[in-house]
């Protein structure tokens, strides 16, 4: 029998183990986060979905990870001052961790295997455009299941079931997110 999401192992962003049994009868958006790529500016958007939601139930949950053109490459003390003292983050975050390859963390291996298709209507035409960016650099996107690049959004339900995966370049207020979101909170 597969462990439920929320005996998964982690720790916080300051280091202390925990899982997301904390967080148990809230509806999830967990996302793999980065400092230095171009959809950074995404944690504005989040943060600010987190708090306008959260008296409802909503839990934004980050996980840095550096799996993508070394786009994080801080500890997670540098991360989680850059988390606060440039987009004001409030909402937990976590130690990186791995969300690809061979060493990716048990949760996303979870998460990749309850949901693996990601919902966009742009993702293979953002496939195609980090396909150009990385081919400079001789590495190409992952392939399906995968996750795609950094920000790709996975929504937990109440009950702790993955209910959708959203790719990297839908935004957090994404009409087709928020109305997900609203329909998570209101079951």
């Amino acid at each position: 029998m597969q462990p439920s999401l929320y005996d998964i192992p982690l720790h916080t962003i300051a280091g202390e183990p925990t899982t997301l049994a904390p967080f148990r009868g809230k509806v999830l958006l967990l996302v793999n986060v980065a400092s230095k790529c171009g959809l950074t500016p995404q944690y504005d958007a989040l943060e600010k979905l987190y708090a306008q939601h959260k008296q409802q139930g909503l839990a934004v949950l980050g996980f840095p990870a550096n799996d993508f053109a070394a786009q994080e490459p801080g500890s997670n003390d540098e991360i989680a001052t850059f988390c606060r003292s440039t987009y004001g983050v409030d909402f937990p975050m976590f130690a990186k961790i791995a969300v690809t390859g061979d060493a990716t963390h048990p949760l996303y291996r979870a998460l990749i295997a309850a949901a693996p298709i990601a919902s966009g209507a742009t993702r293979e035409a953002f496939r195609t455009k980090l396909a150009g960016f990385l081919g400079k650099t001789g590495a190409s996107p992952n392939p399906e299941p995968g996750i795609l690049w950094n920000f790709e959004k996975f929504l937990i339900d109440r009950q702790g079931n993955v209910v959708a995966r959203f790719s990297p370049e839908v935004v957090p207020d994404d009409p087709a997110i928020l109305a997900a979101i609203q329909s998570a909170l209101a079951n």
